[in-house]
């Protein structure tokens, strides 16, 4: 419980809870809808490994030991950037905005209008800019500060 914040754990417990209503998981299954429901994306060998490190079953304190440990391996904003530079063959390490917009409201779950505007500004990008990607990412990845 010390590696995150007590918002964070309220929403691990809530999810936990949620999908291992026993209290404890105690399968494979129930740890893979469980840890992907909160946005992560463990391999199924990671999750195996998790389930056999806590031999099959797992409390609420031995998911949060795992998560803690899963957030050291998975780094959001490195898949991210490994993402941009796979669509970036001549390696210049930009992207127009406009086709970081396109992209934003268009791909996956997409962004609305007033969220990538929001998301531009904070990031100081102008609609006709280019813009860095790696740069991009550690600002849109950054946690929200507090004082919002």
């Amino acid at each position: 419980a010390r590696y995150f914040k007590e918002q964070d754990i309220d929403e691990f417990r809530e999810c936990f809870y949620l999908f291992a209503r026993s209290g404890q998981i105690n399968n494979l299954d129930e740890l893979t809808v469980i840890m992907r429901s909160l946005g992560l994306s463990p391999t199924i060998q990671e999750l195996v490994s998790y389930l056999k490190q806590k031999n099959g079953k797992m409390s609420f304190a031995d998911f949060l030991d795992i998560m803690h440990q899963h957030s050291k391996v998975e780094s959001l904003p490195d898949e991210v950037i490994a993402a941009f530079k796979a669509a970036d063959p001549q390696n210049k390490g930009t992207i127009s905005a406009r086709q970081l917009r396109n992209l934003l409201q268009n791909w996956g779950e997409g962004l609305s209008m007033r969220e990538v505007d929001n998301i531009f500004r904070e990031a100081n990008v102008n609609n006709n800019s280019t813009v860095r990607y790696a740069d991009f990412v550690k600002i849109a990845c950054a946690p929200v500060p507090d004082y919002y």
